[in-house]
């Protein structure tokens, strides 16, 4: 995770995008995170009630880490001043 919104702050055509079944509730944290699958790496939008944590525990494999992140601390990737609000 790099980013959070406290509450949805993404555009309502998104949100429509998702089925209304598996729709989240706007009022909860939403994520800016980076992520992968066995396809490729991208940066998604998760609310808090989607957040599954990596069972890998290891360090993070994604092409954007080194443009994120100043590197590890502690166990932490610490983020570049530039992406802090």
């Amino acid at each position: 995770m790099f980013d959070i919104d406290p509450v949805f702050a993404n555009s309502d055509e998104w949100y429509e995008a998702i089925p209304e079944a598996m729709r989240p509730v706007k009022e909860q944290p939403f994520y800016h995170l980076l992520a992968e699958n066995e396809d490729l790496s991208y940066i998604a939008y998760v609310s808090q009630q989607n957040l599954v944590a990596d069972g890998d525990h290891g360090p993070v494999d994604h092409p954007q880490i080194d443009a994120m992140f100043d590197g590890l601390e502690h166990g932490r990737y610490r983020l570049r001043a530039i992406h802090r609000h």
